[in-house]
């Protein structure tokens, strides 16, 4: 945080928005979901109600942009039905649910895989859980921290083991995190000599680069 300063993640303007970008970022670039979520907005479809009553032919239409919109607009109708049926439509209520019984009611939905359900109970939910993606895996991987094969909730467990249980230090490091993978720890040709965290890298042999 010295280097980059506060990341001010997961952007969005309602706890709703922040779900909905979770669902839709995945395997495709943020710049993609902000169009997709700008579309919706200027449709005032960012609420659980008017989600829910959309029909699925021109949600898909609107998330256009982020790609396997057919798919993730079934995501998207599929986790407001599991609002409304298991908690009344209120993310208030939802959020109240103990953490490990949410996940695994989040983890039951269509389309949400681990990553994407403690996004949605970290960023969205205020729950002390780890997000761990692909960047994540990479920084270990070549910061030798990890071998590889490891399962998410192995990695998810080592940091949750590591640090505090504070939500507000998963989400600035989860943050953080992103931030390195982005500009810097990319899969081909990473920025190494210019990163924050160069001085705790191990030599990378050329074929890891």
């Amino acid at each position: 945080m010295a280097v980059h300063g506060p990341q001010n993640w997961w952007p969005g303007k309602t706890r709703f928005e922040v779900i909905v970008g979770a669902i839709l970022t995945q395997n495709t670039a943020w710049t993609n979901v902000q169009r997709a979520i700008t579309a919706l907005r200027r449709e005032k479809l960012l609420t659980v109600k008017a989600l829910e009553g959309v029909s699925l032919r021109k949600l898909a239409g609107l998330i256009r942009p982020s790609g396997y919109f057919r798919q993730k607009a079934r995501k998207l109708k599929e986790f407001v039905r599991y609002l409304r049926l298991q908690h009344d439509g209120s993310l208030t209520k939802m959020f109240r649910t103990p953490t490990a019984t949410l996940r695994e009611q989040l983890l039951a939905v269509h389309g949400i895989g681990p990553e994407t359900a403690d996004s949605v109970l970290l960023y969205a939910g205020k729950h002390a859980v780890f997000v761990v993606d692909a960047y994540t895996r990479r920084i270990l991987e070549r910061h030798r921290l990890v071998r590889g094969t490891e399962s998410y909730d192995d990695i998810r467990g080592l940091f949750e083991k590591s640090l505090p249980a504070n939500r507000q230090l998963f989400n600035e490091y989860h943050a953080l995190i992103v931030h390195a993978g982005k500009h810097f720890c990319h899969a081909k040709a990473p920025l190494c000599s210019t990163c924050a965290l160069r001085q705790h890298l191990p030599e990378i042999p050329e074929d890891a680069r």
